[in-house]
């Protein structure tokens, strides 16, 4: 195991109702002017934004709305956002929606106290010390933004998709998590966000360091938990239990305590962000398609965590950890198939990708050699989009 400092200071209030605390947690850390971060419309038409925009009057504190943050976020809306900040005196964010919001949300915060251009941070050129507080109303489990300090935003000019890493500037002050404000999202959108929460962990998981026992069983127990609920949420949507396991299951994938210790990998992730970049596909779902196929490109180089994972997790028993690992592979595709979710580029509407492009994109935002747990270079990385397929 690896040194490793770790700080979760963001603070979770779950359960029924607990949307309607947003007001006196924002009143709790001295915010009395925010700006609230919304998409496209659906959490005006159930009523979530006029119930937490009522809070936020009870309070007495001032609020101006940000609406119409789509999926796959881009600069456009975060320059708005800082915009509005800067000439409206805010002094905070509260990010009602998903990972999308909430990345924005994230974004504007960063970008307020900031000098410069705050694509800055997401190019590498500055690091993020200081930004506005964030805090969130969750409505999709699957990002895991609410519980990080990252912020994953497009750049239209020249298609950027970057994700930014901070260990605790952007992390959100609080988190209020309501399972049933998951209730109603569309199952494509359910399946997309459980394939995202595993994702997360198979980036912990494929790790090249030693002697990580506890963090290990603690992967392996959350996507154990997560197999197991999944089919209960996609039966009924309305299962309130099945749908807050799920919701702490996005949380705890990706608020680093699946990490520590440990060296990540996130090779996958930098992949599937070139091929939403470029096709604006779901990230989930782009990533049901990339990970299998980095998976089984690994299975034969470097398959002792596959048929680990394949073992302990999908209960294979081969004795070979090649074979086990390629099993364990076509379990997990029977799994997200279950859930509906594509496999393939075909399955993700992507006849033809022009994989030389992706390799290329990839290369330029990430450099000449990523990885983690085995070190990839351009025709690796080819390679495992040609065996997404």
């Amino acid at each position: 195991m690896d040194n490793f400092t770790y700080c979760t200071p963001t603070r979770y209030l779950f359960g029924r109702g607990v949307e309607l605390q947003a007001g006196a947690e924002l009143k709790a850390i001295g915010i009395d002017n925010v700006l609230v971060c919304t998409g496209m419309g659906s959490v005006v038409r159930s009523g979530l934004l006029q119930r937490v925009l009522a809070t936020l009057d009870a309070e007495g504190i001032v609020y101006t709305v940000l609406s119409g943050i789509e999926p796959n976020p881009t600069d456009p809306k975060v320059r708005e956002g800082i915009e509005i900040c800067r000439a409206g005196n805010i002094g905070g964010l509260l990010a009602v929606g998903g990972g999308s919001v909430i990345d924005t949300a994230k974004a504007i915060a960063a970008g307020v106290p900031y000098d410069g251009d705050f694509w800055d941070f997401w190019a590498g050129k500055a690091v993020v010390t200081h930004a506005l507080p964030v805090g969130v109303v969750l409505t999709i489990p699957a990002a895991g933004s609410e519980g990080s300090g990252n912020s994953v935003i497009t750049l239209l000019d020249g298609l950027h998709k970057i994700s930014l890493r901070t260990d605790y500037a952007l992390r959100p002050k609080f988190a209020l998590l309501n399972p049933e404000l998951t209730f109603t999202l569309p199952p494509e959108q359910t399946a997309a966000g459980i394939a995202d929460m595993m994702a997360h962990i198979f980036e912990r998981y494929f790790s090249p360091t030693a002697d990580v026992q506890i963090t290990d069983r603690v992967a392996e127990g959350v996507l154990m938990a997560i197999i197991e609920e999944a089919p209960k949420v996609m039966a009924d949507p309305c299962d309130y239990q099945a749908r807050a396991n799920i919701m702490w299951s996005g949380t705890l994938a990706h608020n680093g305590i699946c990490g520590t210790g440990r060296r990540e990998d996130w090779v996958s992730h930098f992949m599937e962000h070139e091929i939403s970049a470029v096709y604006g596909v779901t990230h989930g779902a782009g990533l049901a398609v990339v990970f299998p196929a980095f998976m089984t490109f690994m299975a034969r180089r470097a398959p002792a965590k596959g048929a680990l994972l394949a073992r302990r997790v999908f209960g294979v028993v081969n004795a070979d950890d090649s074979e086990a690992a390629l099993e364990g592979i076509e379990r997990l595709k029977a799994f997200f198939s279950s859930l509906g979710l594509p496999v393939t580029f075909r399955g993700l509407g992507i006849e033809n990708p022009d994989i030389p492009l992706l390799v290329s994109k990839l290369h330029e935002n990430k450099g000449d050699e990523i990885g983690g747990y085995y070190r990839l270079r351009a025709p690796q990385t080819a390679e495992i989009y040609r065996l997404a397929l």
